[in-house]
């Protein structure tokens, strides 16, 4: 055998030996792994394209990438020497060095990279950067700047100039960093004090002005965040807050002992979506309410969603809406959308609204009732918003903390006595003098009866 023959024959048995080495793992074992290591852990989501037909600039980071998603985009590497800068600062007043943050967060590696959907197009050591690098980002604006050593005019974290764009994109879902990295930054920072809860704690007061209600929980007592029974991220235990994005969320809804999941759904097509947008509606508008004589009043309450229908009355907590409320409220459908342990509250609550609202008296009307207040350019951008909200939005009315009050409202409008009282007040008696009208007509012909009766009575018995 010749030498290049031997050459050869070992080439081909090396190649054996690494393609028996590197052969696939069994179809059963990549499906039960890909279950147990991703799907249980996902929770950092790609917005379906669905919802993006509607508005995609909604989902999509403006001024700040957090996590992989959008990292090292063109429009957004500005604002990285800014994450920069909050890494110094940590650096020399904790005077600790970086290495140790790039350790803890290699031991976080793949849990983190778990959180988000799909594979992440970076290596190890520039997915790490990344974790440290956005995470002591986000630490610092929520700790505020005017205990951290940072200047009164600062561009960025003395909460001016572009910070209302920044919080508008760190609640975007695909922008998102799992909270567990930031408590562990936090725990780096802090140590050896217990952090439990904190960085939740900081995310609902610094996420305040984005609150859809003038009756914020942060406003009611901002020492004590956390203390409240309204949402406090220390007594939920049983629940791991996901990312600031959940929070959010948890914050704006009612306490709930566990998050019931939905355990099915129908698959979706294009016919389904039609069928569901015919199907989705919990109540009529607020116009057809009104002519059926129910009446609308502010209900006095800090939680937006509770809705309650009373003695005719259909009272509803008063919303602030802003121009960051369509991308605010967009994310959050989204997440409900994309994560099965979610509950469907906001979307519930949005579809209710959406139904409400058809055109801009309806929105008009519920400004006048103190329930809707708003800072867009009119009325109609008001419907507008609802109107597109939830147009690609897979929704079961039956689903929904709503649906029972809209079936008592839909009983009451059904009433045909009510129909009929309300057309007459609308039609008939929409002002005073059309009571005092009536009235005097009243009056009249009840003495015409009387002189009528009196007139016929000696006919049928004369006198005797």
């Amino acid at each position: 055998m010749s030498l290049i023959q031997k050459d050869m024959l070992t080439w081909y048995l090396l190649t054996l030996v690494m393609r028996q080495n590197s052969k696939p793992k069994p179809m059963e074992q990549t499906l039960r792994e890909d279950a147990t290591t991703s799907w249980e852990r996902l929770c950092i989501y790609r917005v379906p394209q669905y919802l993006q037909e509607n508005d995609n600039k909604s989902y999509f980071p403006q001024t700040v990438s957090l996590g992989p998603y959008h990292h090292g985009k063109d429009h957004l590497l500005p604002m990285d020497r800014h994450k920069w800068r909050a890494v110094n600062m940590i650096m020399a007043r904790t005077k600790q060095g970086i290495e140790m943050y790039l350790d803890a967060m290699k031991e976080l590696e793949e849990r983190a990279r778990a959180c988000y959907e799909g594979p992440i197009g970076l290596s190890s050591n520039k997915f790490t950067e990344m974790l440290v690098l956005d995470g002591c980002f986000v630490l610092e604006l929520f700790r505020g700047a005017d205990k951290l050593g940072y200047d009164r005019n600062d561009p960025v974290f003395a909460m001016r100039g572009s910070m209302h764009s920044i919080q508008r994109d760190m609640v975007m879902l695909e922008n998102q960093l799992p909270l567990f990295v930031l408590n562990r930054l936090l725990e780096l920072q802090l140590s050896p004090q217990n952090q439990t809860g904190l960085v939740a704690q900081l995310a609902i007061r610094f996420f305040d002005p984005l609150m859809p209600t003038n009756e914020p929980l942060t406003k009611t007592n901002q020492s004590n965040i956390g203390k409240d029974k309204f949402f406090n991220p220390i007594a939920d235990k049983d629940k791991e807050e996901l990312h600031c994005l959940d929070v959010f969320r948890r914050s704006l809804l009612r306490p709930s002992t566990k998050p019931e999941p939905r355990l099915s759904r129908r698959r979706w097509s294009w016919k389904t979506r039609v069928a569901d947008k015919r199907q989705q509606q919990l109540i009529h508008c607020v116009t057809e309410l009104r002519e059926a004589g129910i009446k609308f009043k502010t209900r006095k309450t800090d939680r937006f969603w509770d809705i309650r229908f009373k003695n005719g009355y259909l009272e509803i907590p008063k919303l602030l809406i802003h121009d960051g409320t369509k991308s605010l409220f967009s994310n959050l459908i989204a997440f409900e959308q994309c994560h099965i342990d979610s509950s469907n509250d906001i979307t519930s609550y949005i579809i209710f609204m959406d139904n409400l609202i058809d055109s801009p008296q309806d929105v008009s009307y519920l400004h006048y009732c103190g329930i809707i207040e708003h800072w867009l350019g009119s009325d109609l951008e008001v419907a507008d918003l609802f109107n597109r909200l939830c147009q690609e939005v897979a929704f079961d009315p039956q689903n929904s903390y709503l649906s029972q009050l809209s079936n008592k409202v839909d009983r009451n409008y059904s009433r045909k006595w009510n129909v009929m009282k309300a057309v007459l007040k609308h039609k008939y008696f929409n002002n005073p003098w059309a009571y005092f009208s009536f009235f005097a007509a009243l009056v009249l012909l009840v003495l015409t009866l009387f002189q009528s009766f009196f007139s016929a009575y000696p006919y049928f018995k004369p006198p005797s």
